[in-house]
């Protein structure tokens, strides 16, 4: 199977929809901290191009921060994307869940402590929650790749 870009585009967004869903619930089922931690990764998030002036208290809702995290994550969650789908294209699914799984832990430590070196405040979100959901990211991105990738090929 060649490399489908189209696919690996809407693999990005849905795993990175999916992957931020799973992570609010995590909160809220075992640390009750919602919707602070929400508002505090939007602000850890946004920091990367607005700057450590939205990182101080207090860690409230702003319109801004959220747009620009938003905008961030999926744009980062596509890349992603792009760069499985050059690894899996050729995968069965099987082969390919378990490289995403794979992918998805590597991406954790690339992002809690390599993207840390640039951007230190980012430590602040290295717990088992941003693991597991890492992981659910790079499982959802390579099902959501490999489904429709072979939707395209039979259209």
């Amino acid at each position: 199977m060649s490399l489908n870009w189209a696919a690996a585009v809407v693999a990005g967004i849905v795993a990175g929809t999916l992957a931020t869903a799973v992570q609010l619930f995590l909160w809220w089922a075992f640390l009750d901290a919602l919707p602070w931690m929400l508002y505090r990764d939007a602000r850890l998030t946004a920091a990367i191009l607005m700057g450590r002036e939205v990182l101080p208290p207090p860690v409230t809702f702003d319109w801004n921060v959220m747009m620009v995290a938003t905008l961030i994550h999926f744009a980062i969650s596509i890349a992603y994307g792009l760069i499985l789908a050059c690894l899996i294209s050729r995968l069965g699914m099987a082969l390919s869940l378990l490289t995403g799984s794979i992918y998805g832990l590597s991406l954790y430590g690339i992002n809690m402590y390599g993207v840390t070196i640039i951007f230190p405040w980012f430590w602040e979100a290295r717990d088992w929650i941003t693991i597991l959901t890492h992981i659910v990211f790079g499982i959802s991105l390579a099902g959501t790749y490999k489904v429709f990738a072979k939707h395209e090929l039979e259209t």
